[in-house]
């Protein structure tokens, strides 16, 4: 049905037909952070509710902005939300500097916001976005969106945790939401 390029060029339809998220990626613009994405839920959302044509876009929890920039403190992640918090304050800015987090999970240290997202829980999350200098969007997506077009949920096949898997799949009923969507077995 689609190729890679098609992928990115029908994600990018979503993203332009969605005037909230494209205000969060300005917003991050802005900040001209070192790999600077939006991640997770912001893409992988957007993508399921396309395929579930859906008339109104289902509302984000939060908003994931991950960069990467190793001399960076938790505290700047905190200024940063602020400053995002100010552009936009209706949104809940959750920032991480990809370059600490693999201390949370007892990995070797991560080469880069690609290398980070490819370890986030199920393969369909392993996603992010940003726009060039040139207003293009720049997609991360270590696995591809072949996933995130087959209606699945599925575990990431690097970092496999099959319980934190099935409690995140059970806490945010994504089956709910988006009910074409199954639960791939791992």
């Amino acid at each position: 049905m689609f190729s890679a390029v098609n992928y990115e060029e029908h994600i990018a339809r979503i993203l332009l037909k969605d005037e909230h998220r494209m205000r969060c990626l300005h917003a991050l613009d802005k900040l001209s952070l070192p790999q600077g994405a939006i991640g997770a839920g912001f893409l992988r959302n957007a993508i399921w509710d396309d395929l579930h044509q859906k008339s109104a876009f289902t509302p984000l929890n939060d908003v994931d902005v991950i960069y990467f920039c190793p001399t960076s403190s938790a505290q700047r992640d905190k200024a940063l939300e602020r400053r995002l918090h100010a552009q936009m304050p209706d949104v809940n800015w959750q920032v991480k500097n990809q370059a600490r987090m693999h201390l949370q999970h007892g990995h070797p240290p991560y080469e880069s916001c690609v290398h980070a997202v490819s370890y986030w829980i199920e393969r369909e999350t392993c996603v992010g976005v940003s726009l060039s200098k040139t207003g293009k969007f720049e997609f991360i997506a270590p696995y591809g969106f072949e996933a995130n077009f087959a209606n699945s949920i599925s575990i990431n096949p690097r970092y496999p945790r099959p319980d934190v898997f099935e409690a995140r799949v059970a806490k945010k009923a994504w089956q709910a939401l988006w009910p074409n969507l199954h639960v791939q077995p791992y």
